[in-house]
């Protein structure tokens, strides 16, 4: 017999919550011993028995499953506290849990994807008032930003991109994928949501968008929270005269498997295998191991690497000249942006706000209460509609 809990989850599922991209997917609800797949199609929901492949996964014992059906925030508390995992595409899976949470009112946890001028932008939000417009990092996905979201829901409409080339938006072939590049589609994505201005989160390469956001688009920008924000090189790049000898778009072509990808990521990441680096993996592998969104990384990777540092246009003369309130967040244990560029961006930002916490690369991840309370204290002074 099916169990009551996962009838219940199904039978309040909404598709305005979940948009559908494909004509029908399965989601395996996997509840002890046993496992089903909540057929999604039509704009309906069943309850089947598992079989064949699913497009993703959710594992949870019967107890937890049953506290997910009773409570409408049960799915992503469980989730968060990791009494749930979800796994494969964690875009379909969380959506799954916000689609059956019941919830009805305004500001509700909901994805769905944007038309803009140049792309279609996929996107998850929760939340009201003031916009927060968060960026992830290079080979991650709005999903990385759910417990930003979740943290942040109370206070503002907290909106999680993908940026083109990345996560479920769309992939164009020979396309920049540099800083510039991304800042016009969060401008675009501005107009495309009717907002005159936002506050921006960035991770990674989504600080370095955000930075140029700041720079380029100063009237559509508040203030900037960036989290480990990746910035050009200060010093030599050894590489970069053959790199700028190889096109990006070789990405398009046939690629390791992905269990060849997996034992790179397994050599690299041991810890990658459980909780939120897990599906994180997860993430990244289902966008990298298609030609488009292989093509997408290696470009905005190059581009990373790629950039001048001095001269006229270079990263370093031009951060000086931003206007926008910033706060900086650091990780002491991050090997990919050391905490030694804080220093530089003193000199070149004085009015700056600075954080360093007992981290890596990801601080909303590994740091989140201290890193969200930070963020929502520097936000606090918003002179945004709806604060």
């Amino acid at each position: 017999m099916q169990p009551t809990a996962l009838r219940t989850l199904v039978g309040r599922y909404d598709p305005d919550v979940l948009p559908l991209e494909r004509d029908e997917v399965r989601v395996r609800l996997v509840a002890g011993d046993e496992a089903y797949d909540a057929v999604l199609a039509g704009g309906g929901a069943r309850l089947e028995d598992a079989a064949g492949d699913a497009d993703a996964t959710l594992t949870a014992d019967e107890p937890t499953w049953e506290r997910i059906a009773s409570d409408v925030r049960g799915g992503m508390d469980a989730f968060r506290r990791r009494r749930l995992t979800v796994r494969q595409d964690l875009h379909l899976g969380v959506g799954f849990l916000a689609a059956t949470s019941g919830m009805k009112e305004h500001g509700r946890l909901r994805f769905r994807t944007v038309a803009t001028r140049d792309h279609r932008i996929s996107l998850l939000e929760a939340g009201t008032g003031p916009p927060v417009v968060a960026i992830h990092g290079l080979g991650a996905t709005k999903a990385s930003f759910l417990p930003t979201v979740a943290a942040l829901a109370p206070r503002f409409r907290v909106i999680a991109i993908d940026l083109p080339g990345f996560g479920d938006s769309d992939k164009p072939v020979g396309a920049r994928y540099d800083a510039r590049y991304f800042a016009t589609a969060v401008v675009q994505l501005l107009d495309g949501l009717d907002l005159d201005r936002a506050q921006v989160i960035g991770n990674s390469l989504g600080g370095r968008v955000a930075l140029e956001l700041g720079l380029r688009a100063p009237d559509r920008v508040d203030r900037l929270a960036l989290l480990a924000p990746s910035m050009a090189w200060r010093r030599k790049r050894p590489w970069a005269p053959a790199l700028r000898l190889v096109r990006p778009e070789l990405g398009v072509l046939p690629h390791a498997p992905r269990p060849v990808v997996e034992r790179v990521l397994d050599r690299f990441m041991p810890e990658a295998r459980t909780g939120w680096a897990a599906a994180g993996v997860d993430e990244f592998l289902r966008s990298f191991l298609t030609p488009r969104g292989r093509a997408a990384f290696y470009a905005a990777a190059r581009q990373i690497y790629l950039e001048e540092p001095e001269g006229e246009d270079g990263f370093w003369p031009r951060l000086k000249r931003l206007s926008v309130p910033a706060l900086f967040v650091w990780g002491r244990r991050d090997t990919l942006v050391p905490l030694a560029f804080a220093r530089h961006v003193s000199e070149a930002v004085p009015a700056a706000e600075h954080l360093e916490l007992d981290c890596g690369h990801v601080p909303q991840m590994e740091r989140p209460r201290e890193t969200h309370a930070a963020i929502e204290r520097f936000f606090a002074h918003t002179n945004l509609p709806g604060a």
